[in-house]
């Protein structure tokens, strides 16, 4: 049994009953670990920068590009978008309006609809991008009115913390994801939540979508 295939069976024992979607990210690893988690059923694969999941994505076979789904999760320049947009499946850090639109119109450009995940900064970190959460309130009427993109939940990159906060921020998340829902009428199907470091704990609060790298690939 690969060290992959090992770490996949154990991290999935863990999630029970909870079963989040896994996406392996890749970003310090190469395409052989990438081609290994294929292989052993993982479909979803994320990357930070852009440049680097078109040329590592791009290198794969028809096979893996055609049943997988590839997502961008780091923070996305607007300078890249055009880039970007079209080339993943879903673009995990959206965190301004100025964003959104931006992305929506060359997604319009294009002639498709990018979906996209509003990345939420609910720890009020000064080094990481993200909606306040009450900006975020007042820019949702807007956001999910623009033509070129589908949101379809809610990210968030909780910092090193005690278990209490990070229960407090995943809880924070979730009442935020029921409360837009709620208050616009507008399903979140995802909450993207929950690293190698604290997955456990973000299945917990309803996390649709885990993000695994070193607890997978090492």
């Amino acid at each position: 049994m690969s060290t992959v295939e090992y770490n996949l069976s154990e991290l999935r024992k863990e999630i029970v009953p909870y079963k989040p979607i896994i996406i392996a990210v890749t970003k310090y690893f190469g395409a052989d670990k990438l081609i290994e988690a294929y292989n052993d059923g993982l479909r979803d694969f994320a990357e930070n920068r852009v440049q680097d999941a078109l040329e590592k994505f791009g290198s794969l076979s028809d096979e893996i590009k055609q049943n997988s789904r590839f997502h961008l999760i780091g923070h996305l320049q607007s300078n890249k978008v055009k880039k970007a947009v079209g080339n993943f499946d879903l673009i995990h850090s959206i965190d301004s309006l100025k964003l959104a639109e931006t992305v929506s119109k060359e997604a319009l450009q294009k002639g498709i609809v990018q979906k996209i995940l509003l990345q939420v900064n609910n720890a009020n970190e000064e080094a990481k991008s993200g909606f306040a959460v009450e900006d975020l309130r007042k820019a949702f009427p807007e956001i999910i009115a623009l033509k070129g993109v589908k949101v379809e939940g809610l990210m968030n990159i909780a910092p090193i913390a005690s278990e209490s906060e990070l229960r407090v921020l995943f809880q924070g998340m979730l009442d935020l994801k029921q409360e837009l829902e709620k208050d616009f009428a507008y399903e979140l199907k995802e909450l993207s939540m929950g690293m190698s470091s604290d997955y456990k704990i973000a299945v917990e609060y309803g996390s649709t979508m885990i993000r695994i790298g070193r607890k997978l690939f090492t």
